[in-house]
This record gives C-alpha cells, structure tokens and sequence, in this order.
C-alpha cells in the first residue's frame, strides 16, 4: 500500500498531530516502507502453526490472585488525569 497525501492528513487528523510540510514526503515513505514489510509477513504460511503457539514453556506463568479491598484505587488514579469526571477520564473526541 503506498501511502499519499489524503492518507497522510487523515492519520494526522486521526492521531492529533501535525507533521511539517517538509516532513511529509519523508513520513510517506517511511509509512509507505512499514506496509510493505506488513504485506511480506501476510506472504508468510502459516496454516501449520498451532493457534495457541507460545514460546514460553510451559504457557504463561500466573501470578497468584490476590483481591485487594483499597477503595481509593480509582481515586488514586483519577487525581493524576489531566482531566476526570464521575470516575472517569475525560478524552478528547477522535471520531466525528
């Protein structure tokens, strides 16, 4: 997939940056560069591995469950956003 200019000021809208004009062409073609490496790994056969496959031995280690009865996690956490409310973090609206 090549990446152009429309795409380019979509993902910039999307992700809430801006890139400099005499970036873009650089951007483009790294972007441009990313996809292509993705479209090699979709060339790859993968229909022999097994879906659960981990490279770990033995599976995932787990951790024991310990419940916690901390009621001020949350609020904890909260006080650090930049912004909350209700117990929730207020983000800026990505989708129109």
């Amino acid at each position: 997939m090549q990446i152009d200019n429309t795409v380019l000021e979509k993902l910039e809208k999307l992700s809430h940056l801006r890139i400099d004009d005499s970036k873009k062409e650089e951007v483009m073609g790294q972007l441009s560069e990313i996809l292509g490496y993705i479209d090699n790994l979709n060339e790859l056969n993968t229909d022999h591995l097994d879906a659960a496959f981990s490279t770990l031995k033995g599976g995932t280690p787990l951790r024991e469950d310990i419940p916690r009865t901390e009621n001020n996690i949350a609020r904890d956490i909260l006080s650090r956003a930049p912004e909350s409310k209700d117990d929730f973090f207020i983000v800026p609206a990505i989708i129109e």
